[in-house]
């Protein structure tokens, strides 16, 4: 495949970028840092009125405390995030045999909220026709056909679905020409273009073999004891891989890049350049077996290596319940780490990535100790003070709604978790993050991302069998931002797979990766976010485009959205435009 490659240089000399870690790590820090953010709960009066309808039956059908997601992006182009927040559908008590769970009243429709660019939203599920069909777990959000508008994959426990976007408010189901209905149990997905040649692949990550006649009865004989089936009663099952056509279908490819040789029990799936190879890798957290590595090998083909790069299970050499999961480069050091949470009694696993191989490291990050007895899901790493160091958000709550009966110590809903990065160390901020962090809940899917464009990140939780929560960042610091949105030419419209280099005056250095992908069952906002600590200027901006194109941008000022295009032409040095 021809490729281009551009590269424009634009500083004067290397020896400027010839800052050490320490001294830039410090005059980073040097000026004194006001009161950190908090966050308020402006769900009601934003106008966001969803609750989540698992329909909960005395049968604990699995699939009822398992969903469902929420994705932020910005359908119709006018620069806000809109909100798009799965449900689930009415499930009898118990399924007769080959019926199938009932999404026709309204009260279990997705949702579709328009941000109205003034800190309000409006419903526009009937208009826009996105409301759904089947039992409704997650969502995956991407640009399939490169004409500028987003499109949604919407996961399900039984036919997914692929709304095509019309660029005129409305969407179009197109699943069956697509290609693309999977089957089965679905969970989170995601759009990624493993093979670079400029238009966006799809992955769908699916959890177990299971339906409504393959439903043991797990938990004491006695009323009340009856609980959800730990997955060691199902069968795993592969993953999918589909390969866009460029025509507006896709190839299940799922064989020839290796995913079906590699069976695990899918809840999330991230993407990023471990390796550092140039070409995106895929991560699936599995739950109650091996996590799993899809190295890319440049060919349209992955290898499963999670175990020989260190990262399979925990420290101990035990499997655990994965379930969200982010790829990020937490130590600002250039390599992508990986973070994947758990359940209450086995620690939310962080792995450093040590060039290539990596090491588990929640112990000595402190988040081990943090997240013992707590069970995760929705999480992302998120530079919520904008200090230049990511933190981590995790939506909570655990899998069983009856576990107090048989392990008191633990409980089914939970508070969110917000914990800060100090230099690669992480500290519980939550309870001095807001009243929202004093809520108890059943979260499930969460995105991310600058609901109202002021430079502070945005949280959007959705929760089993209760009501959405939309969490507006109040600021607090000084600290200033940088917001990037990519459009690519010669890669893929969305950017997705572009990597992000940043340098600010004082030297301190960032990494970043354009995707959608992460968290669980959800898909958060594509723009890249930088929180840059006292810096007002950034000195470089590099952009490495899944083309091959290689971009630079210098002297850029702070707190700031821009718009980059990838170069048409090779020969030109392009310029950000606000």
């Amino acid at each position: 495949m021809a490729r281009r490659f551009l590269l424009v240089a634009t500083l004067p000399t290397a020896a400027l970028l010839l800052y050490s870690s320490v001294e830039a790590d410090r005059a980073h820090r040097s000026a004194p840092q006001s009161r950190l953010p908090s966050f308020s709960d402006i769900t009601r009066g934003a106008g966001i009125q969803f609750k989540n309808e698992a329909s909960h039956t005395s049968q604990k059908y699995f699939i009822e405390t398992m969903e469902g997601g929420v994705a932020l992006f910005d359908y119709d182009g006018d620069g806000f995030l809109d909100i798009f927040l799965v449900n689930g559908a009415a499930l009898s008590d118990p399924m007769p045999s080959g019926k199938e769970a009932d999404k026709s009243d309204p009260s279990f429709w997705n949702r579709l909220y328009h941000n109205n660019g003034d800190g309000t939203f409006r419903d526009v599920t009937e208009s826009t026709g996105v409301a759904g069909h089947h039992y409704g777990m997650g969502v995956a959000v991407g640009d399939y056909d490169n004409d500028g508008y987003p499109d949604l994959y919407v996961t399900n426990f039984g036919t997914n679905i692929l709304y095509h976007n019309n660029g005129n408010g409305t969407f179009a189901e197109v699943t069956v020409r697509a290609g693309v209905a999977a089957g089965g149990w679905s969970t989170s997905a995601c759009f990624v273009d493993y093979d670079r040649d400029g238009w966006l692949d799809l992955i769908v990550g699916r959890y177990v073999d299971w339906d409504f006649t393959l439903n043991p009865w797990c938990g004491e004989h006695k009323p009340g004891y009856r609980s959800y089936c730990h997955p060691d009663n199902f069968k795993p099952i592969y993953s999918l891989a589909y390969h866009n056509n460029h025509d507006g279908t896709f190839t299940d490819v799922s064989a020839k890049t290796g995913f079906a040789a590699a069976p695990g029990k899918a809840l999330g799936v991230a993407v990023n350049d471990l390796d550092r190879d140039g070409w995106p890798d895929i991560v699936v957290a599995n739950d109650e077996s091996p996590q799993q590595f899809f190295r890319n090998n440049q060919d349209g083909t992955f290898s499963e290596s999670a175990k020989m790069q260190g990262l399979a299970f925990d420290e101990d050499g035990h499997v655990y319940a994965g379930m969200g999961i982010d790829l990020q480069d937490y130590d600002n050091d250039g390599w992508p780490d990986v973070f994947i949470n758990a359940l209450s009694n086995q620690k939310y696993a962080l792995y450093r990535n040590a060039g290539g191989a990596f090491e588990y490291v929640s112990g000595p990050s402190g988040i081990a100790g943090i997240t013992m007895l707590r069970s995760g899901w929705g999480a992302k790493f998120i530079d919520y003070d904008n200090d230049g160091w990511k933190d981590l958000f995790v939506a909570q709550g655990h899998v069983m709604d009856n576990i107090q009966l048989t392990q008191p110590s633990f409980r089914y809903l939970e508070p969110l978790l917000l914990m800060r990065n100090v230099k690669g160390k992480f500290e519980d901020v939550s309870k001095q993050s807001g009243p929202v962090f004093e809520m108890l809940r059943a979260a499930r899917g969460a995105a991310f991302g600058d609901l109202d464009n002021d430079g502070n990140m945005d949280v959007v939780v959705n929760c089993n069998n209760g009501e959405a929560v939309v969490l507006r960042n109040q600021g607090g610091t000084r600290n200033h931002w940088l917001l990037l949105n990519l459009s690519g030419t010669a890669s893929n419209r969305d950017g997705i797979g572009a990597k992000v280099r940043l340098v600010t005056a004082s030297g301190f250095e960032q990494h970043a990766l354009v995707s959608t992908a992460g968290s669980y069952l959800s898909a958060s906002d594509r723009r890249v976010h930088f929180g840059l600590g006292t810096d007002e200027t950034v000195r470089l901006l590099e952009i490495s485009w899944p083309s091959g194109v290689t971009q630079r941008l210098e002297n850029v000022g702070a707190d700031r959205k821009l718009n980059i295009e990838e170069p048409k032409d090779a020969a030109k040095n392009q310029k950000a435009e606000p």
